[in-house]
């Protein structure tokens, strides 16, 4: 027994007093050299009778694992031993065991996106064309810094810091939140929509610096960006459509529950997986790659229609600029996950908004990619909304579309309950330290603010508001954060899914750039 070949595989060790094959150490030295561990000395005090287990980890490391005496037993601490140096590489207890997301590993997601001098120089990028010399207090300007403040959480998110980064979090989204509700329902502007939208630079600039920024970001994907468990699912979903296989409740073990996301999610990776076919192991994952390339490059193009439509080509460029300099999406991209799907959606639904039908197949798919959206469907299916019948051709669209995209779960034979523990029920059930509910243990308090985003996205729905496509996507986004503010597991991923709603309500109010 020498271990497996998977680095973070591990294996049972059945006589502790022998050394493996190639190995130094003893599972009883190990287990020894784990015992010696302050914070797990400390921990095992607070769980009388907690019993260990050792395992290998790959062929160079130990596992020395504690449970407790509760049914089921749960893992309550966790050591890693180097076996060449009989040195303690890592230990954790607390939400770092089960959460190795938790425990701050070195470009985990996005690998080189998150060195400094990538993330601050986007950053700069990002605010730095919006300022306003002359009037330095401007609510504007605020709002861009709430933008990037986002960056200093993740910050100590890298660094395991999870006490610090959550509680960042939660008052930046407020803040957002409040923001959209005030331009959504604010049926006058006082001006603002005469005032020019105030560049330090002129739009030329902004469009020679997206086409640099889109070279960068690409080349960043294809030489250094890995591939998250999240880009993983959808190449797995798309090889089980083309294939005719079971969607839900049929993942690998090493993605268990990359069965969480509508049937479009996978969907849209399936012209992807045909031309880089998946190999059926998680390596380098090329089909992942390339979707998250297109999709973030579709985002920035749909963009500069969607400003075109709004105030001419000047916000088109500034809108799809303000996307390729933000350094989250790079971060959505680098992680190569699927998240950018849904502003890619939402940003379609808003150029179809004036066609009720169009407005509802455009839903229907946005909801069935990331389950959570549907909570945008009573806000779209009344915007602009002269007649009660306008209310028909969007649900039946809504319908139709939904039915199609659903043909290969209905053919599968799974139930609907099934297909709900697997997507909304997992989602809802997941204990996580990556919210302030679950860090702090508020569930009384989570559940009243999640009743209370359910009646908002209701109330924008039928109350007065602004009826335009600023009015639409300010509200839009305001529905999304608060249903993010109320979600047990959140991550930083989720920024871009309001992201491009919040930047047209930001900037879409002003008039054309002057230069």
């Amino acid at each position: 027994m020498a271990g497996p070949a998977d680095p973070n595989g591990t294996q049972r060790v059945g006589n502790l007093r022998v050394r493996p094959a190639g190995h130094r150490l003893t599972g009883n030295r190990a287990l020894r050299i784990a015992q010696r561990v302050p914070a797990i000395r400390a921990e095992r005090r607070r769980h009388p009778g907690s019993y260990p287990s050792v395992l290998l980890k790959g062929r160079t490391r130990w596992q020395v694992s504690f449970y407790s005496r509760a049914r089921p037993p749960a893992e309550i601490a966790q050591v890693l031993i180097d076996d060449a140096t009989g040195a303690v590489t890592e230990a954790y207890t607390g939400y770092k065991v089960a959460w190795t997301m938790a425990r701050g590993y070195d470009g985990a997601f996005g690998r080189k996106v998150n060195e400094p001098w990538v993330w601050i120089g986007l950053s700069a990028l990002f605010v730095l064309p919006f300022l306003d010399p002359r009037r330095p207090l401007r609510l504007l300007h605020l709002d861009l810094l709430v933008l990037v403040g986002f960056g200093v959480s993740l910050a100590f998110f890298n660094a395991a810091q999870i006490d610090t980064s959550v509680p960042i979090v939660a008052p930046l989204l407020a803040w957002l939140l409040l923001r959209m509700l005030w331009v959504g329902w604010r049926r006058r502007d006082d001006g603002l929509d005469r005032r020019p939208l105030p560049l330090l630079v002129p739009v030329a600039w902004l469009a020679v610096g997206t086409l640099f920024l889109v070279g960068f970001r690409v080349g960043l994907n294809l030489t250094s960006s890995n591939v998250i468990d999240v880009g993983y699912a959808g190449v797995i979903g798309a090889q089980k459509l083309v294939d005719g296989e079971r969607l839900y409740g049929a993942f690998p073990q090493d993605n268990e529950h990359g069965d969480t996301y509508g049937p479009v999610t996978y969907a849209a990776y399936v012209p992807f997986e045909q031309a880089f076919p998946w190999s059926g192991r998680w390596d380098d994952l090329p089909a992942a790659h390339a979707a998250a390339i297109t999709f973030d490059l579709a985002c920035i193009v749909l963009l500069f229609l969607l400003g075109r439509r709004v105030r001419g080509p000047g916000l088109g460029v500034v809108l799809a600029y303000a996307w390729a300099a933000y350094p989250f999406t790079l971060y959505v991209s680098n992680t190569n996950s699927n998240d950018a799907l849904v502003p890619l959606l939402l940003v379609v639904a808003l150029l179809v908004a004036e066609r009720p039908a169009r407005r509802g197949a455009v839903m229907a798919l946005g909801g069935l990619t990331k389950l959570g959206t549907l909570a945008l469907a009573p806000l779209f299916a009344t915007h602009a909304l002269r007649r009660r019948r306008g209310i028909v051709p969007f649900a039946a669209a809504f319908a139709i579309v939904a039915a199609v995209a659903m043909l290969p779960v209905w053919l599968d034979g799974p139930s609907l309950r099934a297909v709900y523990d697997r997507t909304l029920g997992f989602q809802a059930t997941r204990d996580a330290p990556f919210s302030i509910w679950g860090l702090y243990d508020l569930e009384t308090l989570q559940r009243a603010w999640q009743v209370g985003a359910v009646v908002l996205a209701l109330a924008v729905a039928v109350l007065p508001r602004r009826r335009d496509l600023i009015g639409l996507a300010a509200l839009a986004a305001a529905v999304l954060i608060a249903f993010q503010l109320g979600a047990g597991y959140w991550f930083y991923l989720y920024l871009v899914w309001f992201f491009p709603l919040v930047m047209l309500a930001l900037l879409g109010r002003y008039a054309l750039p002057a230069r």
